[in-house]
């Protein structure tokens, strides 16, 4: 039997704020115009995969991985 026919629905756990955050961006923005705490935030999203960090001539960018869901 294989995982995914085990597992019906896969959902990632986030936050509140993780969430909220993660509605805001639509589209790559610039990652130095988030305050300190959506920096922190954007990090845990970046590790779960959720958000992707590009680097682009010394500007770092983010942006949705699927912008979907």
């Amino acid at each position: 039997m294989k995982i995914n026919e085990l597992i019906s629905n896969f959902e990632i756990f986030t936050t509140n704020e993780e969430k909220e955050l993660l509605e805001k961006i639509s589209e790559p923005v610039w990652y130095n115009s988030f305050n300190e705490r959506d920096q922190f935030i954007l990090q845990s999203l970046i590790r779960k995969s959720l958000i992707t960090r590009i680097n682009v001539k010394n500007n770092t960018y983010v942006c949705r991985n699927n912008p979907e869901v």
